[in-house]
């Protein structure tokens, strides 16, 4: 799962994600695009709604993207197009290439729609990017526990 700083919506989709599959079939991990918050936990306000849901990420600390994680990770989900631009240009191969996705194409597979960062809003925002998560995670668990 990545995004810009690791701190909001990525830990929250890894959050989500884990609380769906069984962990001892499946490794789900985050990372940022950018080295802002590196050994930082989550923004409070994703903790906060993560922990209204049930799922505890005050575990996490964020970290950069780098160019192992091609090696390491089968899928890698975006949240939204920059941070799929900046991924993909790190990628050496079209097969690492073909690892990136956009999350939100779980929930809308013609579109190319971006997670909002609720970085700089308030407390909804960070709500409403829990349920657009949460909505893709339980596609994306299905698929992988089908495999």
């Amino acid at each position: 799962m990545i995004c810009l700083g690791n701190i909001c919506r990525s830990p929250l989709a890894e959050g989500i994600l884990q609380s769906k599959l069984s962990l001892k079939s499946f490794v789900v991990d985050s990372a940022g695009t950018a080295d802002y918050h590196v050994g930082e936990l989550p923004d409070r306000r994703s903790i906060e709604v993560a922990k209204k849901y049930g799922i505890d990420i005050t575990n996490q600390r964020s970290r950069k993207f780098t160019k192992a994680d091609f090696d390491n990770f089968d899928i890698i989900f975006v949240m939204d197009k920059s941070n799929y631009d900046d991924i993909v240009a790190m990628s050496e191969t079209e097969i690492q290439q073909k690892k990136v996705k956009m999350i939100l194409k779980e929930l809308y597979p013609d579109e190319n729609r971006n997670v909002p960062d609720p970085y700089y809003g308030g407390g909804q925002g960070f709500e409403n990017v829990y349920k657009m998560l949460d909505g893709a995670c339980k596609i994306i668990a299905s698929k992988l526990e089908q495999k």
